[in-house]
């Protein structure tokens, strides 16, 4: 390429809200003639989970490639500024009288195709709004495994595909693309599991946002910048989050504006998940639709969720002819027992493929109910007791005041008799 005639865009990393082009170029670059003639270094990571390596461009290397007829050249580089923080930036060099093709098309091309190459890649990124660390997004739970009801997995899961597959209704309609979920019940109940469930259904990045840290309405509205286009926005616990008056935080006003106000546009294709143990605790301000669109309750574990642990934790496909599935069901039925409660349980098994020792696991599992009905039963009898005691001290209270009051009545009736005889 002949640089005297060249024009060099700069490419900067962005902390909120991030360059769309930055961060695509990360994906798309690997992919294309990252090892060439004039590499030097490369970048390789592996994390467990994952089957193969990942490569990536190291400050200073240069990646060239092609589009449409013309040669371009990527350039990394990484530089240590005054306040000790890197900056991070890629320099893509052309042809000037190519600016409009480039700017027009081949950008837009490197970003569509590192939404392929991600949604290709399954891998998915788990990040602080607050500290901005990042970690690859690994979490195995899909609606396949989590204990819920069937029902209300499709009622959830046709709720999403309608809303990813609805880009010009929104737009027709002069509504932000965000949907809102608040998940709320007891602890333990699996609502991490479905908020990583959604995430690996649609493939879509997780931000997690601590309230707790945020100090001002602004700072709020930079974490919102900070999160990307598919991307899920969990806030957890947001029943202990909001505190309207605690000094030097956010409002109410700046948390509901967040939500859905004109800040809430910036960006599409957005989730906010909201997670809280008392939902009876938030201000109804937060619960309308366009806020918190849709409220799933997270209960204790049912019969249909137990068969989904079974079949997870022990390989027992078909529970119902089991000969102790009748019991356990109606345990179920009158215990309160969260799908954690029962995980920790099952984790004690020592073979999953081993018969007799998952028909162990379910006589321990029975004992275990039992145990639990019997604890759960505890405050009942000791309430019964109590108001039987109350009514006891009441009848004895009743029964003095009886007799006290015949005793005044018979003292004087024999003074009135005593004055008649004087």
């Amino acid at each position: 390429m002949n640089y005297h005639h060249g024009l060099t865009l700069i490419i900067r990393e962005e902390g909120s809200p991030s360059n769309q082009v930055y961060d695509a170029a990360h994906l798309y670059l690997p992919t294309i003639q990252l090892i060439n003639p004039s590499t030097r270094t490369i970048g390789v990571t592996k994390t467990p989970r994952r089957e193969t390596v990942k490569l990536a461009i190291e400050s200073g290397e240069q990646v060239p490639d092609t589009f449409d007829g013309i040669d371009l050249n990527w350039l990394y580089v990484v530089e240590k500024c005054p306040d000790g923080c890197d900056e991070r930036r890629f320099e893509l060099t052309f042809q000037k009288e190519h600016k409009d093709k480039v700017m027009t098309f081949y950008l837009v091309y490197v970003v569509r195709r590192a939404e392929v190459i991600k949604q290709e890649s399954k891998i998915l990124n788990l990040r602080n709004v607050n500290s901005y660390d990042q970690v690859e997004f690994e979490h195995p739970a899909t609606f396949e495994t989590i204990a819920m009801e069937p029902g209300l997995k499709r009622k959830i899961i046709k709720d999403l595909e309608r809303f990813v597959s609805r880009r010009e209704f929104y737009k027709k309609v002069g509504k932000a693309w965000k949907r809102g979920y608040l998940l709320y019940g007891p602890p333990g109940t699996g609502k991490s599991s479905l908020i990583a469930a959604i995430a690996n259904y649609l493939k879509f990045d997780v931000f997690e946002l601590e309230l707790d840290a945020i100090d001002s309405d602004s700072e709020l509205k930079r974490a919102l910048l900070s999160t990307t286009n598919r991307s899920i926005l969990v806030i957890e616990d947001i029943d202990c989050s909001v505190n309207k008056d605690k000094e030097n935080r956010f409002t109410l006003s700046g948390l509901l504006n967040f939500m859905d106000g004109l800040w809430s546009s910036c960006g599409d294709e957005r989730i906010i998940v909201f997670t809280t143990n008392h939902k009876d605790r938030l201000d109804p301000a937060l619960l309308r639709p366009g806020r918190m669109d849709v409220h799933i309750y997270m209960g204790y574990c049912t019969p249909s969720g137990f068969k989904v642990l079974a079949s997870n934790y022990l390989g027992i496909p078909d529970l119902d002819g089991h000969g102790l599935y009748g019991e356990i069901v109606g345990l179920l039925e009158s215990t309160k027992v969260t799908p954690a409660e029962i995980c920790e349980e099952l984790l004690k098994t020592n073979d999953e493929d081993d018969d007799e020792d998952a028909n162990a696991a379910l006589e321990r599992l029975v004992d275990f109910f039992k145990l639990k009905k019997l604890e759960g039963d505890k405050p009942e009898i000791e309430e019964a007791k109590k108001q039987k005691m109350d009514v006891d001290v009441n009848n004895v209270n009743i029964f003095k005041r009886e007799t006290e009051e015949e005793r005044r009545e018979e003292m004087d009736v024999k003074v009135n008799d005593d004055i008649e005889n004087k």
